[in-house]
Parts: structure tokens; C-alpha cells; sequence
């Protein structure tokens, strides 16, 4: 009898429906993963074996992690996480999921006294010139947040703008965290986030007639970069 290879799997921790996988989503699946989306008040974290996917991705959200007392599950999260990455096991973060993944090493997560919302280029340092990041040199890609993190002891700091000198780290090569959105299907996802984030957008001043216009500025490939960063990565994690 011939022995099928085993499927791996990846867990996906999703806090808002709208800020989901994304371009990453067949990605994972040419890479031969099975994807599972844990939501909010559908599945409880606390049936999350931390060690058991081959693979734990967590998104993004409009919240910050220092509101554990409001949005208690941002704890069990990080209890997730401490665990996972106490075993050194794959994990991957975007934007509050990178925030997650820092804060739960140790590293300050606090707001930046202003919001990067829009599209913009990333300036690689070294760091990420030498990594899966190098496919994003001079791409334009979305920016949304209003904290931000320091890079975790031992970790690389992979790029930085000029709103935020902290935008992505790695340890090693089994962690990876993003404070950008190179996932959101700009072509027609944009939609969801200036109706899901209205309210954020409103209080920022910023309008979403200008936001739609730099999404449909943006060159109709640039998602392949996105995607070939994040095909690199998973192809050198184990």
C-alpha cells in the first residue's frame, strides 16, 4: 500500500470576517495546507491545541492587545502563542496578530500617537533584503494600524516607513510577523474595509474616496509579490 503524504494543516485565528486570508488563501492551498478559521463566538481558543497545527496564522482587528480587561480572549490568545512559540512551531502574524505574537515576547505594543492608513512602499533594511520580504522592494502595499511594536529580543527588524520604523521581524525562520496588510485583495476586498473600518476612518479624518483611488492605482500584479513572499516563507519553514 502506498503511504499518502499527511495534509498539514493551518489554524486561522480571524477577529473581524472581512480581514481574512486573502490573497494568502491559495497560497496555503498549493502548498498543500487544509485551512481552518477559528472566529470569534463560534469557536473558543480554549480548543486550540497550540502544538498541534502545522501551521497558526493570526489576522487583524481594530483592537490593541493592552485590552485584555475588555477583550478577554486577546489573553487566551496570547496563552496560544507563549505556548507555540515556547516550541519554536510555525507561526505567523498580521498587523494586531504580529502585535500579538511581540507582545507576548515581551515587547511593547503601544499606540503611535497617529494612524498609517493608506498605500505606501516599505523600506527593507538589511534584514529584509536578505528574506522572503525582498519580493515587496518598492511594492506598494496597504498600511493599517494605529499601534505599533518593538521588535522582540532576538528578533531581525525586516522594514520600516516613515510613519512607523518598526514593520515586520522574524525569528528564525519558523516566525514571521507583519505590521502591513500584503494579504487584502485589493481588487475588490477594499470594499469590506472602508465599510468595516468607516467609523476609524471617520475619526481619522481620512476619506474613502481617496483610499479607493490609491487601491485602484495599485498596479493589478502587485499582489503576486505579496504572494511570492509569503510562498517563500512557508517553503523554508519545519
Amino acid at each position: 500500500m502506498t503511504n499518502l503524504p499527511r495534509s498539514k494543516t493551518a489554524v486561522v485565528i480571524r477577529h473581524v470576517l472581512f480581514e481574512d486570508l486573502g490573497y494568502f488563501a491559495p497560497v496555503l492551498t498549493a502548498a498543500g495546507y487544509d485551512i481552518r478559521y477559528v472566529d470569534l463566538d463560534q469557536t473558543p481558543f480554549s480548543a486550540i491545541d497550540p502544538e498541534q497545527p502545522d501551521l497558526l496564522i493570526v489576522l487583524g482587528g481594530p483592537i490593541g492587545v493592552y485590552e485584555g480587561d475588555v477583550y478577554p480572549y486577546l489573553l487566551e490568545e496570547r496563552r496560544i502563542l507563549a505556548a507555540r512559540l515556547a516550541a519554536n512551531r510555525p507561526t505567523f502574524g498580521i498587523c494586531l496578530g504580529a502585535q500579538q505574537i511581540a507582545a507576548t515576547l515581551g515587547a511593547t505594543v503601544a499606540p503611535m500617537g497617529h494612524k498609517e492608513i493608506g498605500f505606501g512602499a516599505l523600506t527593507l533594511t538589511d534584514a529584509g533584503r536578505r528574506g522572503p520580504l525582498r519580493h515587496l522592494d518598492g511594492i506598494p502595499v496597504l498600511h493599517w494600524h494605529g499601534d505599533a511594536f518593538q521588535i522582540p529580543a532576538g528578533a531581525e527588524n525586516l522594514a520600516t516607513t516613515a510613519l512607523c520604523a518598526t514593520q515586520g521581524f522574524a525569528i528564525g525562520r519558523n516566525v514571521l510577523g507583519l505590521q502591513f496588510h500584503p494579504e487584502v485583495e485589493v481588487d475588490h476586498g477594499i470594499e469590506r474595509w472602508l465599510t468595516g473600518h468607516a467609523a476609524e476612518l471617520s475619526g481619522a479624518g481620512i476619506d474613502p474616496r481617496a483610499l479607493r483611488a490609491q487601491a485602484q492605482a495599485i498596479p493589478s500584479d502587485a499582489h503576486l509579490a505579496g504572494q511570492r513572499m509569503f510562498e517563500e516563507w512557508l517553503s523554508q519553514i519545519g
